[in-house]
């Protein structure tokens, strides 16, 4: 008889590749319509009016762009319980890779629930309300964006990376160069970090496009994994594990 016994390589390849397709559609939407990411650190005042002008098409363009990343929950749990009796480290890697996606949603969601309300009342309020709305944007932003989900969310993120290439070079699940497309990927979107410190140490040297280049990498660099795990029983693979 066929066996019918479940196979997680599987399913954690379908879902990281879907979560890292899905999650490049409204990243590369926000980059069009609202100039995202470099827009971040432009004048409040022009952010809101832009935000303003996008509408609800807008707000559901966030709303997409925060909850597309949930496939990537139960792939880091299958991946981290598939791999954790070999090498228990995988277990705490796999919190820091869940933590990293939620605090990096709770971010974005402010998007979709918080800068709409500060947006009105920017463009339609009286001088005292814009004043108001840039300030809270500015908190906000500063703590739901560049703590939660750019700080923590990305270095989260970067610890989970290289410590899932670490243990696929030393689990022999992985060719050498995808493990270590992993660790360079993690390199660039690091750098990334020196323009959070810029937000509150002006003149702090800051790399523009790391976290374009690095975000995109580790997309990448997803879906490769994710490709390579799909084909975990042929040949291949079998040959390296």
């Amino acid at each position: 008889m066929e066996s019918t016994t479940f196979k997680p390589e599987k399913t954690i390849g379908v879902l990281l590749i879907v979560g890292g397709i899905l999650l490049f559609i409204p990243y590369t939407i926000l980059s069009i319509t609202f100039e995202y990411p470099q827009i971040l650190r432009q004048d409040i005042g022009f952010v809101l009016n832009k935000f303003h002008d996008g509408g609800n098409a807008l707000i559901w363009t966030w709303w997409t762009f925060a909850m597309v990343g949930l496939p990537l929950l139960p792939a880091y749990v299958l991946l981290g319980l598939k791999l954790e009796a070999k090498l228990p480290l995988v277990r705490w890697i796999t919190y820091i890779g869940v933590i990293s996606l939620l605090v990096q949603m709770l971010g974005l969601l402010r998007w979709t629930f918080v800068v709409p309300i500060l947006a009105n009342n920017y463009v339609y309020g009286n001088e005292m309300a814009k004043e108001a709305a840039k300030i809270a944007f500015q908190v906000i932003h500063q703590y739901g964006g560049v703590v939660l989900g750019e700080h923590i969310g990305q270095l989260f993120t970067i610890i989970w990376t290289l410590g899932i290439s670490y243990t696929f070079d030393r689990l022999k699940l992985m060719p050498k160069w995808l493990i270590w497309f992993g660790y360079f990927t993690s390199f660039i979107y690091f750098l990334a970090q020196t323009e959070l410190f810029a937000t509150v140490m002006p003149g702090f040297p800051v790399l523009d496009l790391a976290g374009l280049i690095g975000s995109t990498l580790w997309l990448l660099w997803l879906i490769v994994v994710g490709v390579r795990f799909l084909r975990m029983n042929s040949p291949e693979l079998k040959a390296m594990q």
